[in-house]
């Protein structure tokens, strides 16, 4: 078998199929040794193939036979090597193509492909984990009707489930049985799925609007179907949302969800059969936080929407991910704002977006939201694709507003249902449905980098005029050095002396006046601005006093913004502004100041202080009974250290930690009687309740004990304590946990050892007390990450363990980046380590030393020496390999 090297994949380079697959049966033999797939593809020449090859992908397969209309083709008739089997002349007409392969899914530690994990089958194919199987075109575009039969043993595997509805089952000879399962819809070969096991389901119905009645079930271990209450919830909760506010309705009568302990991702959509990570399923009040419910709402309700955007309507080639996965996870983000508090998810997505994709964008990583190449395409299911192609999806709808952003995807849908599309048919479908033209807009798929736009102000008393000027960088990224003026959709208000809106009528720019008007024919209080030039500049008219200016409301582009408002204007905004995210940001962006200012006293070993006026601001919100107590918590979280790092020239982690904790101790001190009365008026209290009514007093809480037990004094550790026992949910317990787990000491290591004992039984419990020492900051951690490696609760196949242990690990600035390089040391053992097990998982892991130029001198000599460690690896994989390179170019 000849060996093919690592091939750079191009976009510029596509090229339509030269053969159509119409139907493919596979049979399924599930055996403990090995397992025989046949394949049976009904193929149809395209006007282009000519005398094309026949190139199907394929790896880890050994080959039986190959047939073509019943004929087995002698050996020299095709040539397989690692990657492909080709078949170097075919029939002209349409002919039936009958392939079997032999795999072993109990040695397949990738989870990539159909393996085995914790005695049951499972597949996951996207994105190219069909070639595992057996040999396929294994691309977006080969869409075919699947017809799956799989057979295996009675007693260990009573539960076969496949695409589609279930059509035959019945017993066979020697204990064994099998089922068929026929999806009528097309689909490529990504969401093929399978799942054989000992599994138990809850089971319920759900009517759609138009009267038809879908059985729904969830798949687990029978010990775990009581934690999938909320998850069932959730879905029904979806399916109706999505038909109330997209009209999309579910097109089969059975849908299944199957949760599993091993795999690589969050979930997959799997026409018909989700297959989830556990941790995304299985909850109840002892074993689950407030986070857990909100993301198991947020992923259920995520890979159901799927179901229309990426399988009804999917990607032509895998460059246009963001296609399905931008979209779907903006329309996640605006089901979880209408379950929960809209203000409170936009702050969440937003701090996540600016922690992890700005500085994906700043790093030897950044890609366009549509990528230009990739080797490995596993590589590209980043925060760049899913989040910022959210926060572009979300720009058509500010631009269009609801309504002309719902006639946009009504049109998507009518144009594209069974298709494989692009980017550019999407943005075609919305602009064509509301009959405008944003010619500069397609930039935010082609280009990377997140744009910085300043902003000055000035107002005109004697013209009773408030004027905006916008200028616009585009930062250099790698391959991409000169940029374009992106399409800036910029949202302004302007609020009155005493804190209200004003009406706004019109702007002008230049010799044009643009109105405002809401549908109802009212005057607007919130404008949005079109950004699209280097430099450009908006005058609003009839403004009777001078404004303060709220800029980016709710956060309205992924940009970068720069402002000449001042922090007495920020302060205002932070008493009153009525865009949340806005009064919310104006709060971080005094952070951010104070901390940059505080970083560089450090820095010069000079005395610290806090700025009065920013603790009275805090004590405002603090005391302001009107407002949501989970947005309090949010506005009482200072900036993440990581973002505050992103704003140096060189990082320096220890100084920002530093000062981090330095003004979280002011806070505590200062506010200590008002944090004290948030932790005692929010009790923990029985019966439990995931919504958001009840998360929120919990968020306020903790956040206040932290606050609190920061300051290391008897009295706030004994009220720690407390919480700790008398707590009657996870939430708080967990929440007493992390607050006593700040400071080093005796009474930290006996409340870790008193969780271990309560929860060791619980695999997603102890990944959260795994995760909770590795990010912890503590002095020294390094030598304790070291010896959980080697803990029981500890699995290094396990990618959720490896997830929580070794990324929480990078999320520690200070022992990460320790000065003696261990932090690095530490994890490019484990990168190696993992590499020959999970490659998958590996490249994730390696992702942190992305950042290794933002450092000093000698920080970057110890990543850059594990970097070429990694690289000069023998038989290292082609996805770590991707991203160390890459990582260690100029």
């Amino acid at each position: 078998m000849a060996k093919e090297s690592p091939k750079e994949i191009f976009l510029k380079d596509y090229k339509a199929p030269n053969f159509a697959f119409e139907t493919l049966n596979l049979n399924f033999e599930l055996g403990e040794e090995h397992t025989i797939v046949t394949s049976s593809i009904h193929v149809l020449p395209t006007t282009s193939s000519g005398k094309a090859p026949l190139v199907l992908d394929g790896e880890n397969l050994k080959l039986v036979s190959v047939k073509i209309n019943g004929e087995k083709l002698a050996d020299d008739k095709f040539t397989v090597s690692t990657r492909h089997l080709t078949l170097a002349s075919t029939p002209s007409m349409p002919f039936d193509l009958e392939i079997v392969t032999e795999i072993e899914p109990q040695n397949n530690t990738s989870l990539d492909g159909l393996y085995k994990s914790s005695g049951n089958f499972c597949t996951q194919c996207e994105a190219e984990g069909f070639r595992k199987i057996t040999y396929y075109q294994d691309r977006p575009d080969v869409m075919s009707k699947f017809t799956t039969r799989i057979e295996g043993d009675q007693k260990l595997y009573p539960v076969l489930l496949s695409n589609g509805n279930l059509v035959d089952q019945g017993e066979l000879n020697d204990g064994k049985h099998y089922a068929v399962w026929k999806d009528p819809f097309r689909k490529p070969s990504y969401l093929f799925a399978l799942v054989a096991g000992q599994l138990v389901s809850r089971d319920d119905t759900f009517t759609t609007r138009s009267g038809r009645q879908v059985s729904l079930r969830i798949w687990t271990p029978a010990e775990d179907v009581p934690k999938t209450e909320y998850a069932m919830r959730s879905l029904k909760a979806a399916m109706k949302w999505d038909e109330e506010v997209f009209g999309l309705e579910y097109d089969l009568d059975l849908f299944n969800i199957v949760a599993v302990p091993d795999f690589n991702m969050g979930a997959m959509e799997n026409k018909s059969l989700n297959i989830f990570n556990s941790r995304l399923v299985l909850a109840s009040t002892q074993t689950a936080t407030d986070m857990d419910f909100a993301a198991i709402e947020g992923v259920i309700g995520h890979e159901y929407f799927h179901n229309w955007t990426g399988n009804r309507v999917t990607c032509r080639n895998w460059f246009q991910l963001s296609l399905k996965e931008g979209l779907t996870v903006f329309r996640d983000q605006e089901f979880s704002s209408d379950m929960g508090s809209r203000a409170v998810k936009r702050i969440g997505d937003v701090s996540l977006l600016r922690t992890a994709q700005f500085s994906q964008d700043a790093g030897p990583m950044a890609h366009p939201v549509r990528p230009h190449s990739y080797i490995k395409m596993d590589n590209f299911y980043t925060v760049t694709v899913y989040r910022k192609g959210a926060e572009v999806v979300r720009m058509y709808q500010t631009l269009l507003g609801k309504t002309g952003f719902r006639k946009g995807m009504d049109l998507y849908f009518k144009r594209h249902d069974g298709q494989a599309v692009t980017c550019e048919e999407f943005l075609a479908a919305m602009f064509d449905a509301n009959q405008v033209k944003f010619p500069t807009f397609p930039l935010w798929y082609s280009q990377a980098g997140t744009p910085l736009l300043i902003v000055t102000t000035s107002y005109k008393a004697e013209s009773q005029s408030f004027t905006i000027k916008c200028r616009q960088e585009v930062p250099a990224t790698p391959g991409q050095p000169e940029k374009e003026p992106m399409l800036i959709p910029l949202a302004v208000g302007l609020l009155d002396s005493k804190g209200n809106d004003m009406h706004l009528s019109s702007v002008k720019e230049g010799a044009s006046v643009h109105n405002f008007t809401n549908p109802d024919g009212s005057s607007v209080t919130t404008a949005v601005l079109r950004v699209d030039k280097a430099e450009q500049e908006f005058t609003f008219v009839d403004v009777k006093e001078k404004p303060v200016p709220s800029l980016l409301r709710n956060f309205s582009a992924p940009v970068r913004l720069v402002s000449d408002i001042s922090d007495e204007d920020l302060f205002f905004l932070l008493a009153h502004d009525s865009d949340q995210f806005n009064r919310w940001e104006a709060g971080q962006t005094l952070g951010r100041k104070l901390m940059l200012n505080l970083v560089a006293l450090q820095q010069k070993g000079e005395k610290l202080s806090v700025d009065s006026a920013f603790i009275e601001g805090l004590r405002s919100i603090l005391n302001d009974t009107s407002l949501d107590k989970a947005f309090v918590a949010k506005a009482l979280t200072l900036p993440a250290e990581s973002e505050v790092a992103d704003l140096m020239p060189v990082a320096d982690p220890d100084a920002i930690h530093e000062v981090r904790s330095f003004i979280i101790k002011q806070i505590a001190s200062s506010l200590h009687q008002e944090l004290l009365k948030a932790v005692e008026t929010n009790p923990s209290c029985e019966p439990y309740d995931p919504t958001h009514k009840y998360r929120a007093p919990r968020a306020l809480k903790n956040s206040a004990l932290n606050y609190l037990v920061s300051l290391n004094e008897p009295n706030f550790t004994k009220l720690a304590i407390s919480e700790y026992q008398k707590a009657t949910n996870l939430t708080d317990k967990f929440g007493a946990l992390t607050a006593l787990s700040q400071n080093p000491g005796v009474t930290r290591s006996e409340v870790l050892a008193d969780f271990y004992e309560q929860y060791k039984g619980d695999n997603l419990v102890m990944n959260k007390w795994l995760a909770l020492q590795a990010m912890s900051n503590i002095p020294g951690n390094v030598e304790q990450v070291q010896k959980l490696l080697e803990h029981p609760a500890f699995d290094i196949r396990n990618p959720n363990k490896v997830y929580s242990l070794i990324g929480g690990f990078c999320s520690s600035a200070v022992n990460f980046h320790a000065k003696d390089g261990s932090g690095y040391t530490l994890l490019g053992d484990v990168v190696l380590q993992l590499d020959k097990i999970n490659p998958q998982v590996a490249a994730r892991m390696v992702s942190p030393f992305s950042k290794w130029r933002r450092y000093g001198e000698e920080r970057q000599a110890a990543a850059k020496a594990q970097l070429e460690r990694i690289t000069s690896t023998n038989g290292l994989s082609d996805n770590v390999y991707e991203i160390a390179s890459k990582s260690l170019v100029l």
